[in-house]
């Protein structure tokens, strides 16, 4: 049985920094400070390693709940939320693939679906505070939005896509917060499960928070600007397309909106880049 994990000197289910305090022939033991000492197999062991090395490994519950460090990196830590495929399920509940030897359980009471082997869900990690041992569950909404945002317009964050909206795509923003990415504001198709950097555009008086796949404002010139410079080059120089044409058109070609666009071009006209005709736009000093 798994007892006082609460006063454990690591930090269970993510990763550690910890020296080297004896080697043996079956691996080497770790100094876990007020949890003793750590075994991590040999096959995790660089050749060379010796008493007295730092390691960074992840630390966890074995089969026969023992701590363990690996040098083996989950799909996911305790306090992440994560897309996870399901491997078996059994009667203590469906057993996911995080990446490890032993699988991740998600016990009945923590499946708001009934899983089924060969699906992915969106979980959260958790320690049960009741055993100390690690699990996941599919309630992941009560482990995050627990603290007031401090985002201000333009922050950048980290994204999972968690599901599918009349209004956009839901998604949890730095394992914290959940978040709406409009339709308007996606320029290719997302799935769930998807991670990519997003960026606040409003935090709602409500604490709601909105973020979009690009930079706010001018900031996300650059990256516009360029495509359209090497649109331009694939096209002798010019292109049958400015600030009056079809909004789709300039998805289409740039994957932007048209307001992104217009924001773009007149960049590049001040820069003396481009030059904007009656038909569109061509390369000032084409090469």
């Amino acid at each position: 049985m798994i007892k006082n994990f609460e006063r454990r000197g690591v930090r269970i289910g993510r990763h550690n920094t910890l020296t080297v305090a004896r080697i043996v022939d079956f691996g080497c033991y770790l100094d876990g400070g007020d949890d003793g000492e750590i075994l991590m197999p040999a096959k995790y062991m660089d050749q060379g390693l010796k008493v007295g090395d730092e390691v960074r490994v992840f630390v966890y519950f074995d089969s026969e709940d023992r701590l363990v460090a690996t040098t083996e990196k989950p799909l996911a830590e305790v306090g992440q939320v994560a897309c996870l495929m399901c491997k078996e399920v059994a009667s203590p509940g469906a057993f996911l693939d995080w990446g490890l030897v032993k699988d991740l359980l998600v016990p009945r009471r923590e499946q708001r679906d009934t899983m089924v082997a060969g699906r992915k869900y969106v979980v959260y990690i958790f320690q049960d505070k009741m055993t100390g041992r690690i699990a996941a569950t599919q309630w992941y909404a009560k482990h995050i939005d627990n603290l007031m945002p401090r985002y201000r317009v333009g922050d950048p964050a980290e994204a999972l896509v968690t599901d599918f909206t009349p209004l956009g795509y839901n998604v949890v923003i730095d394992n914290a917060f959940s978040a709406l990415i409009y339709n308007s504001d996606v320029f290719e198709p997302l799935n769930i499960g998807d991670r990519l950097t997003v960026y606040v555009t409003k935090v709602r008086d409500d604490d709601k928070i909105d973020v979009s796949p690009s930079p706010v404002g001018y900031a996300k010139v650059d990256g516009v600007a360029q495509k359209i410079v090497e649109r331009l080059k694939l096209s002798n120089g010019e292109l049958n397309v400015g600030d009056k044409s079809n909004p789709e058109l300039i998805r289409d070609l740039f994957g932007c909106s048209k307001k992104s666009f217009k924001m773009a071009i007149g960049t590049l006209y001040r820069q003396g880049v481009i030059v904007i005709t009656d038909r569109g736009i061509k390369l000032n000093n084409p090469a």
